[in-house]
C-alpha cells in the first residue's frame, strides 16, 4: 500500500496540471507503483496467492489504461510510456 507521501509525489510527477487526480497518466503511475511494491513483496511471500491475483487484476487494469491513452493520445502515451519505462 502507498503512503500518502509517496502517492503525493506520484500524482505531482505525472499530472497535466496542479489538480489532477484523474487523468490517465496519474493512474498508470499510481498503478505502477503499487505494482513494483506488491512485486517486492511477492519476492519475500511467494505462496501469497491472494496478492498475487490481486497484482494480476492492476497489471490488466494498466493495461487498459495504456491502451486508452495509445488510442487517444499517442504522444501523451509515448510520454508517460518513456517516463515509467514501460515497454510500447
Amino acid at each position: 500500500m502507498l503512503s500518502t507521501t509517496k502517492k503525493t509525489k506520484v500524482i505531482k510527477g505525472a499530472g497535466i496540471h496542479p489538480t489532477d487526480t484523474g487523468s490517465p497518466e496519474v493512474q498508470i503511475s499510481l498503478l505502477t507503483s503499487k505494482i513494483e511494491e506488491l512485486a517486492q513483496h511477492l519476492k519475500k511471500h511467494d505462496k501469497d496467492r491472494h496478492s498475487r491475483r490481486g497484482l494480476l487484476a492492476m497489471v490488466a487494469d494498466r493495461q487498459t489504461h495504456m491502451k486508452y491513452l495509445a488510442k487517444k493520445h499517442p504522444k501523451r502515451y509515448s510520454e508517460i510510456a518513456k517516463k515509467l519505462e514501460l515497454k510500447k
